[in-house]
């Protein structure tokens, strides 16, 4: 159950891709590059764990 996703989190993710804005396959890394613009730290930490699993994917 820990890889179900919601909405909000896979669109906002989504956007923040294709606005070019570079992430690594590092959780702590893309912790602190959305620490700069997100308020909710929950959401920060969601995003960035889906972030990792989307470069995993790619690669």
């Amino acid at each position: 159950m820990g890889k179900i996703k919601t909405k909000l989190i896979k669109r906002t993710t989504q956007e923040l891709i294709k606005r070019g804005v570079e992430f690594s396959g590092d959780f702590e890394e893309n912790k602190r590059i959305l620490g700069k613009t997100m308020s909710s730290k929950k959401i920060r930490n969601q995003i960035a764990g889906f972030l990792v699993r989307i470069k995993k994917e790619q690669q």
